[in-house]
């Protein structure tokens, strides 16, 4: 298998777990330029809110996007999109990427910030 398969197996046991929840998710993806981050409604059909460094916002204030920094104000930014949309408590969805890096750091921020998981 190559690492993008394994990932993605990785990714559908998750998936199956939390879909048994009664809870939005926080869905992250990362590239090696961007990171991204999603909440995903309980039923799974409608995205909630989403941020990235892709979005203006976060662009005008990162110089490089695949960094921890930019990680965390992704973080801050998705936890504030959700308390806006009434939103306190989801699953974390880490799309198989191991829990390290980029991916804990936008985590943490979003903890940091009010949302619970």
């Amino acid at each position: 298998m190559d690492k993008k398969a394994t990932r993605l197996r990785r990714a559908k046991k998750t998936r199956a777990k939390l879909g048994s929840q009664d809870r939005a998710r926080l869905c992250v993806h990362r590239t090696p330029k961007h990171i991204y981050a999603q909440i995903i409604s309980s039923d799974g059909s409608s995205v909630v809110a989403s941020c990235s460094t892709v979005q203006a916002d976060i662009k005008k204030q990162v110089a490089f996007g695949g960094n921890k920094e930019a990680a965390e104000l992704v973080g801050k930014s998705i936890a504030e999109k959700a308390k806006a949309a009434g939103i306190e408590s989801v699953a974390f969805d880490r799309s198989g990427f191991k829990y390290h890096g980029r991916v804990q750091v936008l985590a943490d921020s979003a903890r940091e910030n009010g949302l619970q998981f």
